[in-house]
């Protein structure tokens, strides 16, 4: 391919750099993509592609130069780096050559569609990406219907999010609420039951009605669900801890949950 070559000081370089430590705007929701795999997942999706960085000298896989070509053609702008450029800018080692700013989907209320056993999962104040990454992963394995987050403290762009959802981020319907009424206010107007996961006053898990809509809240790492949830009235669930532990990690307690209402309204 005959693309433009360029050097660290150039501003797309630039711009996947902030990207990468989150120290500049981002509102058209770009996150990198890094090596083969990762642009298997774009391309497959058909993700946005913003810019697409090519270093010919790092490629050892046969496909990873039919997908650079495939990269090229689709991407907005499409330029071409040298290896020292690419270890610069790239978090992972050996990313075949190939590296993107690519954008993930821009979801509303009003793209939404639910059916009558619908699944959803709200992530309240959680603070580590690798573990929003997993629970959208598992969203995606049970056939959960979105993902709503309040009180958000990591970004979705985030490197750590992207890998751990292994790609289910571009097709994970997610929304994001500013306050947590305004969350309890549109699950009610779709008719959800919303449980929230705390061990205090709750059903065993396996003891909750969900028939119909559920929505499931889960609560950050260090401080469980936000004062705010307990305002709309919502019943409590928990999975019982039969050691010296007084929880679980919050993906794996989610994952329990999510399962269990698919079960059941699977009727496995």
């Amino acid at each position: 391919m005959e693309l433009q070559a360029i050097g660290v000081q150039h501003p797309a370089v630039r711009q996947v750099q902030h990207i990468q430590n989150n120290t500049a705007p981002n509102r058209y929701k770009l996150f990198v993509a890094e090596g083969l795999w990762a642009h298997n997942m774009l391309l497959s999706h058909n993700a946005p592609i913003d810019t697409f960085f090519w270093c010919p000298e790092a490629i050892y896989a046969d496909e990873a130069h039919r997908r650079a070509e495939e990269t090229a053609a689709r991407a907005e702008r499409a330029f071409r780096i040298s290896l020292r450029t690419l270890e610069k800018i790239s978090e992972r080692d050996k990313p075949d050559g190939l590296l993107s700013l690519a954008a993930l989907p821009r979801w509303t209320p009003r793209d939404l569609r639910f059916g009558r056993s619908a699944l959803v999962l709200v992530a309240d104040g959680l603070e580590i990406p690798g573990n929003l990454g997993t629970l959208i992963r598992t969203l995606d394995a049970c056939g959960a219907d979105a993902l709503v987050l309040t009180n958000r403290k990591t970004r979705l762009t985030h490197p750590k999010v992207i890998r751990a959802s292994q790609g289910t981020i571009l097709s994970v319907p997610t929304l994001e609420f500013e306050e947590v009424a305004e969350a309890a206010e549109w699950l009610s107007s779709q008719r959800f039951t919303t449980y929230l996961a705390d061990t205090d006053e709750a059903l065993n898990y396996r003891q909750a009605d969900y028939s119909g809509r559920t929505a499931l809240v889960v609560g950050s790492e260090r401080y469980g669900i936000g004062k705010a949830w307990y305002e709309h009235g919502h019943s409590r669930v928990a999975v019982p801890m039969l050691g010296s532990g007084d929880s679980l990690n919050v993906s794996v307690s989610a994952s329990i949950l999510l399962y269990e209402a698919r079960a059941r309204k699977s009727r496995w």
